[in-house]
Parts: structure tokens; sequence; C-alpha cells
């Protein structure tokens, strides 16, 4: 391993380092209070720039471009679900070495926001701290929104609430919804019908007691670990393991309201994860097929958690997308 390689595994142990203690400090806080709590990581970072390998990539380079170009040069980066902002520790550093600015956000009830799950009862409720910003995003300004797994909800009621300002939405293995589809529909292969999941899974949580219906769920650690992380690294499944939180079941099985008015005008983009467990590339291609996005790309040897297991791959493709003119 010649210097440059041992240079580019430090800088990607020290990131990940910087990560694990955020997972670390989460898990204190989420002891520690009872209130609500929502805290934002990404453009305010001071951290120096740095190449990320991609240790199952080919070894090719992201090509270089000139951010100047870009009209929109803001991201933000939404997780999907049990995530937080914590999952796009490495494409945060990517794209702010690339000159862009990324901004993350816990979604509620997730990440470092401490509001209960069980209270979390609609899409409007779990997308709230992503409306709140794009509300409060200066009228001139627009944004690249990029949503993982059922964070694609999420993207889609912004860009329906807010197409004048999302340049692009990009889909990564996302759940890229139709009008009156639920995101949980897009997992029924895996998970089966909504009405069976209900009634009959064991990871289902009633914070309402027994005698109520079910507010959320979450796997079993093993269980995680075959669906969304089959292809990536030890020590990212371990900060995942660390901080994971419940799903709030509400937005999972809202059905979303979209018009070709609003949404249908927006820019999308699919991204593909072809050793996917959780979202096969089977769904993935049906998504794509019933809701025809602008442009489909996709990452060879990537899991659920592409940010994870080929974030070199993703960072290439947001870059290409965000040249598009």
């Amino acid at each position: 391993m010649n210097r440059s390689q041992r240079k580019l595994l430090a800088d990607e142990e020290l990131l990940h380092r910087r990560a694990l203690s955020m997972a670390i400090h989460q898990t204190q806080l989420s002891q520690r209070f009872d209130g609500s709590m929502s805290r934002r990581v990404g453009s305010t970072s001071t951290r120096k720039h740095r190449t990320l390998s991609d240790p199952f990539s080919n070894g090719k380079q992201v090509p270089d471009f000139s951010s100047e170009s870009l009209t929109v040069k803001k991201f933000v980066l939404v997780h999907g679900e049990g995530f937080g902002a914590w999952c796009w520790y490495k494409i945060v550093a990517s794209l702010e070495e690339s000159g862009l600015s990324p901004i993350t956000v816990d979604l509620t009830g997730s990440g470092f926001n401490m509001t209960d799950t069980n209270t979390v009862s609609t899409l409007e409720d779990y997308s709230k701290p992503l409306i709140e910003y794009l509300e409060n995003l200066p009228q001139e300004d627009k944004v690249i929104l990029v949503g993982h797994s059922t964070g694609g909800a999420s993207i889609s009621y912004a860009l329906e609430r807010f197409p004048e300002k999302i340049s692009k939405a990009i889909f990564v293995c996302a759940t890229m919804v139709s009008n009156g589809q639920r995101p949980f529909d897009v997992f029924s292969q895996e998970l089966g019908s909504a009405e069976k999941f209900m009634k009959e899974s064991q990871f289902l949580i009633y914070g309402n007691g027994k005698d109520e219906p079910p507010t959320g769920f979450m796997f079993e650690k093993q269980h995680m670990k075959g669906l969304y992380f089959n292809q990536s690294p030890n020590k990212d499944i371990a900060l995942a393991m660390m901080s994971m939180r419940p799903v709030p079941l509400g937005p999972m099985m809202e059905k979303v309201t979209l018009t070709a008015e609003r949404y249908g005008k927006g820019r999308r983009f699919y991204v593909q994860t072809l050793d996917d467990l959780a979202l096969s590339p089977d769904v993935q291609e049906k998504l794509v097929r019933e809701n025809s996005p602008e442009g489909v790309y996709k990452i060879k040897g990537s899991d659920h958690s592409p940010f994870f297991s080929k974030p070199q791959s993703l960072h290439k493709i947001l870059l290409e997308i965000a040249q598009i003119p």
C-alpha cells in the first residue's frame, strides 16, 4: 500500500470515528432527555477536504468538474426509516470537498430529534423538519433533494408542497410512490401486505398499549443486518446498530396525495442498488416503470445502504445529476 492509499484510509477512519462519536452522543442524549430535540449536521462543517476511497468500486476517481458552473449547489439529504442524518457522513464529506453544500435533516423521531416515535402518526408530522427547512429557504434559492428508502415519501411530499424550491429530486433505492400509494406498499414483496404486517409482525411496537393499534416497528439487529447491510463494511454496520431508532408506523401506512400540477412538474431521478435485499432490484425496476423518472442510474455491488457500501459511486452519480442542465 503506497503513501496516498494509506492517507485515504487514515482520513476515512478519522471521519468514521467522528460519526461514531456522534452516535454515542446521540445514545446518551436519548437516555437523558424526554423532550423534543432537533439537530442538523452538514453545511457548517469545518473539516479539511479529503477524498474518500470506495473499497467496492473499480478504482476510478470522480471526474473533475467546476462547482462554479452549477446554478444549484445545495443538497438536502433525507434519510430513510430508522436511520438519521448520521448515515450520510461519507457523502457529506465528499460533497463538501467537491465545493457543494450538503444539508442533512433528522426527520421527526429520528437521529438527534428526540420526539417519541410513538407520537408521530402522519407523513406531515414525520417530514416536519424538512418542510420547515424548505419554508425558511430564501425565495430565490433552490435545492437538490436526495431521499433514501422511505425518505422518498418525504421528498415526494416536499415536491408536492414546494415544487418551485426544488431543482431536482433524487430517489436512492427509495419509495418513489404513485398518487394514492402507501410507502409501505413498496416493501410488500419482502414484508407482506400492510394488513398482514399490522396483524402478525413480531417487530411491531404498541406505544399506546396492546389493546390499541401499533404505533411503530423495529427489526431485530440480525434482521436489519441482512436486509440493509449485506454489502456494507463492518464498522459502518456497527455504527448503524448503535444509531438505528424505531420507525413510526403511521407515515408508512398513509396514502400519499400527489398531483400532476405540482409533483408532476418536478425533475425526478432514480438510483437503483443492484444487491439490495430490502428493496429488490425487480421492485426498484417496477417503481421506475410506473413512475417514469427523468433519469435512472444503477450501482453494482450496493446493498440498501449505498452511502456505506458504495459511497464513491453514489457521490459520482449525485455530481452527474447536479450537472444536468
